[in-house]
């Protein structure tokens, strides 16, 4: 089995790691560095369980090489958090906004929530729903997953 040493940033620090060239950057993420927030759901890009940001932008990493990421930056929900330990306006809102129901969509949300926001810090209902079609909620709580991205839109 081929094997590639790749290097990028992650959640804000560097990484080296060893992995096998067929991996997807879920299985990177989840199997080679225990970062278990990011969520398999589908394993097809369809349900957005599986979104991180990869040089701030929103993708779904089931389906996206994990060889791709050399040089590049990759935030997971994990890199939300800050130094002291305090969590992102986004999953302050969602918690606030009772949000997260079952939790499994949640991490994709909050980082597809963070993507918009970061490109348009003031977006109207449709941007928000344009922003999070890719993310799939089980327990259909998009009501209070939109009143929690607008809130978090005017605390940023």
């Amino acid at each position: 089995m081929q094997k590639r040493t790749l290097k990028f940033i992650l959640n804000g620090e560097p990484v080296r790691v060893e992995i096998e060239s067929h991996l997807s950057l879920l299985q990177l993420l989840r199997d080679k560095l225990d970062l278990t927030g990011t969520k398999e759901g589908c394993g097809m890009g369809e349900c957005g369980a599986c979104t991180v940001l990869l040089d701030g932008k929103a993708i779904n990493s089931c389906i996206f090489p994990g060889v791709e990421v050399e040089g590049k930056s990759v935030t997971t929900i994990e890199g939300l958090i800050d130094a002291q330990g305090n969590l992102h306006p986004i999953q302050k809102a969602f918690i606030e906004y009772g949000a997260i129901q079952c939790g499994f969509c949640t991490p994709g949300m909050v980082l597809s929530a963070k993507a918009l926001l970061d490109e348009n810090p003031k977006p109207t209902e449709e941007e928000i729903r344009d922003g999070i079609a890719g993310n799939l909620c089980r327990c259909t709580g998009y009501i209070q997953i939109m009143q929690a991205i607008k809130a978090a839109s005017g605390k940023l």
